[in-house]
């Protein structure tokens, strides 16, 4: 069996699982606290506690879970768009840490996790409504021109064009946001393929080992219109996730729903 397959299932999938959770509790209570004096200085000293935690967070997974990320591709340094496949919470550690400056796009009610809400809108992730559509829309916009204009610059925007986790082989409507932020904005795209979700699933348990994918592709640079950079970053998500699919033991579909 290779590498990039998960591990066969084993009684050992839950208490290994329910292990790393405790730990991830109790390691994101202490790094917090540790680290929240740090955090009210601004956006990169918010950046360098996460960068810890995500070091944690990923190294644990290693040695409790047998389970680790390999990076494929040129992650970006500078100010960007990264739109990716989202499968599961594995996907988010792993991108996070392959950002230097992240900040995601995020569902408000995030914020209202303890600590993890707080710090993720300390580097400058934007939560928005869902329900309001447009707004939401040029919510995201406005703080990104904000975040443009300051010395630091705005760092990584990380997307997830389909709004939502999907199971690995699923295939969900693209949302048109990243297209419309990179017309307004004029930063260049980063599309990102995964196949987290066959080794940490999406309701979180059980977890099987391996060597999980992510891969940064041909980026989007602006100028095509944005039902052009849609439909390509659609297909360059969706052909590499499956080709990732596969390479993990999955089947590709032969047909996804539209």
């Amino acid at each position: 069996m290779s590498r990039y397959q998960p591990r066969p299932p084993s009684i050992l999938d839950w208490p290994r699982a329910l292990a790393y959770y405790l730990y991830i509790a109790l390691a994101t209570l202490v790094l917090g606290l540790w680290g929240l004096p740090q955090g009210l200085r601004g956006t990169e000293a918010a950046n360098r506690v996460a960068t810890v935690w995500l070091g944690q967070m990923l190294g644990a997974a290693r040695v409790i879970l047998g389970l680790r990320v390999e990076v494929r591709g040129t992650p970006p340094r500078g100010d960007c768009i990264v739109a990716s496949k989202h499968q599961s919470f594995l996907d988010i550690l792993a991108l996070a840490q392959a950002c230097p400056r992240r900040a995601f796009v995020m569902k408000r009610e995030v914020l209202r996790v303890p600590i993890m809400g707080w710090f993720a809108r300390k580097v400058g992730s934007v939560p928005i409504d869902r329900a309001r559509g447009k707004e939401a829309l040029k919510q995201i916009i406005a703080e990104v021109e904000t975040a443009q204009a300051r010395p630091e610059g705005l760092g990584q925007l990380i997307i997830y064009p389909e709004g939502t986790r999907t199971r690995p082989g699923q295939r969900l409507p693209y949302k048109h946001g990243a297209g419309t932020i990179q017309r307004a904005t004029r930063l260049t795209i980063h599309p990102v393929a995964v196949n987290c979700g066959m080794f940490w699933p999406k309701r979180g348990i059980p977890i099987r080992g391996g060597v999980a994918v992510i891969e940064f592709l041909e980026p989007l640079p602006p100028g095509l219109r944005s039902s052009q950079v849609m439909d390509l970053l659609e297909q360059r998500i969706e052909t590499a996730s499956g080709r990732l699919f596969a390479e993990a033991g999955g089947l590709v579909p032969a047909e996804s729903p539209a």
